[in-house]
């Protein structure tokens, strides 16, 4: 039986944070529910106090498919690094210089929408290593240019 993919994001500004990942990644804010013009009129509909209608937000693709990306608020911030991570694959197909110039403008757009730069690694064919960044989002969460 196929299942649907889902990832969830623990975080401390799911607005924030869906703002962001919605322009790495392409997607787009899960919009209301029918008869809803905006989330906050959805939210007030159904009594969600205003200090708790940011509590949670989704990406969904904008075309074609790909899994939603739920962001849920957490009271704790992130404390180590990430067991799992997204790799963003900014250059499929690119070797060597080519693709790691693709990465670097995709790594400066990124760094303006609030990510960081943790390290780069170079290609190397015999560590069979095709090169990457590894960054991480405005909240710390670590992901890599690929």
């Amino acid at each position: 039986m196929t299942r649907e993919l889902q990832i969830t994001v623990d975080c401390s500004d799911p607005a924030a944070l869906a703002a962001f990942w919605a322009e790495v990644l392409g997607y787009r804010v899960q919009p209301p529910p029918e008869g809803f013009d905006t989330w906050d009129a959805a939210l007030q509909a159904w009594g969600v106090p205003q200090q708790d209608r940011n509590a949670r937000s989704a990406l969904l693709p904008i075309t074609g498919t790909g899994p939603r990306i739920f962001f849920q608020r957490v009271p704790e911030h992130k404390t180590a690094k990430n067991r799992v991570h997204l790799d963003v694959r900014a250059a499929p197909g690119l070797v060597g210089e080519e693709r790691m110039r693709a990465l670097e403008v995709e790594a400066v757009r990124l760094e303006r929408l609030g990510a960081t730069r943790a390290y780069r690694v170079e290609p190397d064919p015999s560590a069979m290593e095709a090169g990457f960044i590894t960054m991480a989002d405005p909240e710390g969460n670590e992901f890599c240019l690929d």
